[in-house]
């Protein structure tokens, strides 16, 4: 039994993370870390929780566990390492954007690998911290994964919407109801903080593929806030020669053998994905303009469900340990 703790655990993927840890058959929750609800029950904050957990808050920590996940805000988990000492042997995985950039991956004795399983698996398994990626980055980045490691990116424009719940839980002028029924908006146009590590990745696979964002080509994002709670849908624009049937063939033998990233002809929609672990990618083309539809859960594809199974592929579990979630269609 994998024995966990959960820091910063009264947030949205906090609580996502417990609902799926509790339903677990290899994992036992034994404590979770929140300063502002210490001593309160874990369903007076997660009343989807009523009636399946008694645990409660703690503003305590222990080292009687085998793996941390920090449940944080950006900028968060770095300076809880420093104010805590977490023992060596404890694996951490850390849901921030804390630690996704190899500059930043190196925090003291500990070495985080950015933890996409379809990019880094064999990595992963090894691994003894793991900084889980970001949620648009992920839904992107298995979109495009295919065509880097064939070393076909050159320029890439990508528009793509999330849900309220991406904007994490506390209130801001733009995650009111009011403000988000009937309405989108664009934001971060370009300049969205998933880019350095969306680079990052496709710079891995495809070496003439820029590192880091530049004004002079490669990977160019506009993301929109949507009128729904969960879920991302991503469509990137790509001039490829191959055609349709050479590119469906490319991305069947790329994700062959990943359980969690499944290709179709049929169009995506969001209700395919939502609540699942799932990221579910179509293309289209028109002459020479490849499109690749992406469409996954912000909160578990994109957060905690990723996070369960880099756990599981850390302590040698089947990776679909816990995590076969079907989607919600009505």
């Amino acid at each position: 039994m994998i024995h966990v703790g959960i820091i910063g655990g009264a947030g949205y993927t906090g609580g996502e993370l417990i609902r799926l840890l509790l339903n677990h058959p290899k994992a036992k929750i034994s404590f979770i870390h929140s300063r502002s609800n210490a001593g309160n029950p874990v369903s007076s904050v997660h009343h989807d929780l009523l009636g399946e957990s008694e645990l409660t808050f703690t503003n305590e920590l222990s080292n009687d566990v085998d793996v941390i996940f920090l449940c944080l805000g950006h900028g968060e988990s770095a300076k809880f390492l420093k104010e805590n000492k977490i023992a060596d042997k404890i694996k951490i995985i850390d849901l921030a954007n804390d630690f996704r950039l190899i500059k930043d991956s190196k925090f003291g004795n500990r070495q985080f690998i950015y933890g996409l399983p379809e990019l880094n698996k064999e990595q992963i398994k090894k691994a003894q911290n793991v900084a889980n990626p970001g949620c648009f980055a992920t839904t992107i980045q298995l979109g495009l994964l295919p065509l880097a490691k064939a070393g076909l990116l050159k320029e890439v424009h990508t528009t793509g919407i999330t849900g309220s719940t991406g904007a994490g839980q506390s209130l801001s002028p733009t995650s009111h109801f009011s403000w988000r029924e009937n309405n989108i908006q664009a934001y971060k146009t370009l300049n969205h903080q998933h880019l350095f590590e969306i680079h990052q990745s496709l710079h891995q696979l495809q070496e003439s593929f820029p590192k880091a964002p530049s004004e002079q080509g490669g990977f160019h994002f506009v993301p929109w806030r949507g009128d729904f709670t969960r879920g991302i849908f991503i469509s990137s624009q790509i001039n490829c020669d191959l055609s349709l049937h050479e590119l469906y063939k490319l991305y069947e033998e790329f994700y062959k053998g990943q359980p969690f990233t499944l290709i179709t002809k049929e169009p995506v929609f969001l209700k395919q994905a939502v609540n699942t672990n799932k990221c579910i990618i179509q293309l289209e083309k028109a002459g020479s303009l490849l499109v690749v539809h992406s469409v996954a859960d912000n909160l578990l594809k994109g957060a905690s469900g990723q996070a369960v199974q880099n756990m599981n592929l850390m302590f040698e579990l089947e990776e679909t340990t816990g995590l076969k979630l079907k989607a919600s269609m009505f």
